[in-house]
């Protein structure tokens, strides 16, 4: 599993952005990840007409918390 990390903006107000973060089974990586995730990407924007994705990223769940 991997995270899939969206970049995200308001379509009414560009500078009011944030990150949505998708749990992504990918079978052999981040680069798998990111050359398979666009149809999930689609599908989030599709599901969130008022939102816009900027950008998109995969990365390791351990990735959300770095050690202290």
């Amino acid at each position: 599993m991997v995270d899939l990390i969206l970049t995200v903006c308001m379509i009414t107000n560009p500078s009011s952005c944030h990150e949505e973060r998708l749990t992504y089974q990918a079978g052999n990586g981040l680069s798998q990840c990111m050359m398979l995730s666009m149809p999930y990407v689609a599908a989030w924007a599709g599901d969130h007409p008022k939102w816009k994705v900027k950008t998109w990223k995969c990365a390791w769940p351990d990735a959300r918390n770095p050690a202290i």
